[in-house]
């Protein structure tokens, strides 16, 4: 069964029908094909943000998930043919347990991270920056592998305040967690390679 190519009605239990290689997300009754391959600095950049993730909620209420994971933005848990958005962050972490299904999350996660590539930079910026902010999603990271660079936003009622820009060299505090900082010496530190 092919990918539905055009905007319309389509739930999540029409998606879970499909082949198992077709992955999409579902945003505002768009869908949105997901990027093939990412590239080995997008990978190296999300591979040493879980890990320091990982390291730091080992034992803790909380977990940290990397994709490919789906997100239903609903609270619906027993009918899936309800559930009409859905995405695949790049990392997302979820402190309330209820909401960790045995193959999904369901409900919006405390903090999302999508690391950007060329094609789904303006996706990230805009359109998933405003489907989060209407979750309720308490912190968004928006990172850059290519610049070295990560915007983090904070939920302030109903809106994403920008809390900060922090590069390479920076320590990043996690707003969710009050004593928690990552080294972004450490999450950037290979942006050399070849072709």
């Amino acid at each position: 069964m092919a990918m539905p190519q055009k905007r319309g009605e389509y739930s999540y239990s029409d998606y879970l029908a499909l082949d198992g290689d077709v992955r999409y997300e579902v945003i505002d009754g768009q869908i949105y094909n997901m990027t093939p391959a990412p590239t080995p600095q997008h990978q190296d950049v999300l591979s040493e943000l879980i890990t320091e993730f990982r390291l730091y909620l080992r034992g803790k209420d909380c977990r940290a998930f990397v994709s490919p994971i789906d997100v239903c933005l609903s609270e619906e848990r027993d009918d899936l043919s309800k559930v009409e958005e859905w995405v695949e962050p790049d990392l997302v972490v979820v402190c309330d347990k209820s909401k960790i299904g045995v193959k999904r999350i369901i409900g919006t996660p405390d903090l999302v991270v999508e690391v950007l590539s060329p094609s789904t930079a303006k996706k990230d910026k805009l359109i998933k920056f405003n489907r989060y902010q209407r979750a309720g999603v308490k912190e968004y990271w928006i990172v850059d592998p290519v610049n070295q660079v990560i915007e983090v936003y904070l939920l302030d009622g109903e809106v994403f305040k920008r809390s900060g820009v922090y590069v390479k060299g920076d320590n990043l505090p996690v707003y969710i967690f009050e004593d928690f900082n990552i080294d972004l010496n450490i999450v950037f530190r290979s942006n050399e390679g070849g072709s």
